[in-house]
């Protein structure tokens, strides 16, 4: 109890000093906590102010000044964003058409102040479904179904360069427009298969006509060689009778040569070899 009564208590000026250090000291650091922010890569950044409202600069990447209670930062991401839409239109010829677009999207910086009074922090919800699905059904029905499979990339042209007057209007600027899907109903391409199968079943048939034709005509002018060599062999008889001798002794060659080739023994006679010589002559004699 007696060294309790010897410990002295500090006096009212010393404790409200240190009160006012502390508020300062407090005051301080919030006000250099709260008087500058960052702006991460890719992004950009617009002020808010408490008594003039949107101010019209637009802060680049790094770190800036701001007045502590009365400003407030707004970022806002200005890197390529991925937007895809799904949606069903109609063609030209009335076929119902499943189609996706994928589109990349960002803001222009210059004109974020005007982009956050008007749309907001969430433009690309606000803003890109309506402008995609409404320029995709103009451009849909511009083409009929079979148009849009085989004039895929001027489709894609088209809704791109639709797309980007749509979307300037809103400060937005499209990197790139691409169609990632492209269906059509079951009907119509139930439809499409048998028509591909029944021009491949015509491409056959015409095919197999063609051939027939080929093979007619080969054989025409076979025939006529034929006749024509049987022409000339018969002229060649009238006019030289050793003719035909001449061509017995070839097929004589002719059957010679194989059987010497065979690995059997066999005998044949000259009657067999068409080699005669004795009834030869006397044909060559009695024709004389």
């Amino acid at each position: 109890m007696e060294n309790m009564k010897n410990i002295k208590m500090p006096s009212g000026g010393a404790g409200s000093a240190l009160a006012r250090v502390v508020l300062l000291g407090g005051a301080a650091v919030y006000g250099i906590a709260n008087s500058i922010f960052n702006v991460e890569g890719g992004h950009r950044a617009i002020v808010f102010n408490r008594i003039v409202g949107i101010k019209d600069k637009v802060y680049e990447e790094g770190t800036h000044l701001m007045l502590p209670w009365f400003d407030k930062p707004i970022i806002y991401d200005v890197r390529a964003r991925p937007n895809v839409i799904q949606t069903t239109s109609g063609s030209h010829d009335l076929q119902m058409v499943n189609i996706g677009l994928r589109v990349l999207t960002r803001p222009v910086p210059s004109k974020l102040p005007e982009m956050y009074r008007t749309l907001g922090t969430d433009y690309g919800e606000r803003v890109l479904p309506s402008i995609i699905q409404e320029t995709l059904k103009n451009v849909i029905a511009q083409y009929n179904a079979s148009q849009l499979l085989t004039m895929r990339e001027v489709v894609s042209r088209d809704i791109r360069r639709i797309l980007t007057q749509r979307a300037k209007y809103f400060n937005i600027v499209l990197d790139d427009v691409s169609i990632t899907n492209l269906t059509f109903s079951r009907e119509y391409t139930g439809a499409v298969e048998a028509k591909q199968v029944a021009q491949q079943e015509a491409e056959r048939a015409k095919f197999i006509v063609e051939r027939a034709l080929q093979e007619k005509e080969s054989a025409i002018i076979k025939a006529r060689g034929e006749a024509e060599s049987a022409l000339l062999i018969g002229q060649a008889i009238q006019q030289n009778p050793a003719f035909l001798t001449l061509r017995k002794i070839e097929a004589a060659r002719e059957i010679a040569g194989t059987i010497s080739n065979s690995t059997n023994k066999v005998y044949l006679s000259s009657d067999s070899l068409l080699l005669n010589l004795k009834d030869l002559q006397e044909e060559i004699t009695r024709r004389r």
